[in-house]
């Protein structure tokens, strides 16, 4: 009887205590909500990046686990480099100039690169919306709807925060998501 009855209470109460740790919804409701989704993603991954980016110190950039992978000044050009290139494919124009950077260059030149394309992309998808999700655009390396091309732009980000993460541990920091309660920075 006592285990029907705690097992009844926990059916009804741990629904609720899950729902209260899912980020609130947006007061408003969206006509755009995969736009909506990739701007919400791409926020929490540009947090999250820059920060590791500003925490990382500029002795660490060349450090790499293996030969094989890039160091943590390689990842921040790289993501400079295609946050510019599928963000200005996804919103129809022209990348801004850039200088090529190849992870090689000054921590504060590779952070402010690292931030005006989370800036950039910011602005391109704050001027999106899902009616034209189904159009074909060219990402230079393949063709595909501008819907894909943010599911690409979104998986990146998650990529190299992983990768980022994990070097950051294995240099003995802890990644700015493992703060507050797996929380994270702003999320």
């Amino acid at each position: 009887m006592k285990r029907t009855l705690l097992c009844g209470l926990a059916a009804i109460l741990v629904p609720g205590a899950l729902a209260a740790q899912q980020p609130a919804a947006s007061s408003s409701s969206s006509s755009s909500p995969t736009t909506e989704a990739a701007r919400r993603m791409s926020s929490h991954f540009g947090k999250l990046l820059t920060a590791s980016a500003d925490e990382v110190p500029a002795d660490k950039l060349s450090y790499k686990p293996t030969d094989a992978q890039m160091t943590f000044g390689h990842v921040w050009a790289h993501l400079a480099s295609a946050n510019f290139h599928i963000c200005s494919a996804i919103g129809g124009t022209a990348a801004p100039d850039q200088p090529k950077h190849d992870g090689t260059e000054a921590k504060d030149v590779l952070v402010k690169s690292l931030k005006d394309s989370f800036a950039y992309c910011d602005k391109i998808l704050g001027q999106t919306d899902d009616s034209a999700l189904g159009e074909q655009i060219d990402l230079g390396f393949m063709k595909g709807t501008r819907a894909l091309a943010m599911f690409i732009y979104v998986e990146d980000l998650a990529d190299h925060y992983s990768q980022v993460a994990n070097y950051m541990r294995l240099n003995d920091m802890l990644p700015p998501s493992a703060r507050n309660g797996g929380e994270g920075e702003g999320e």
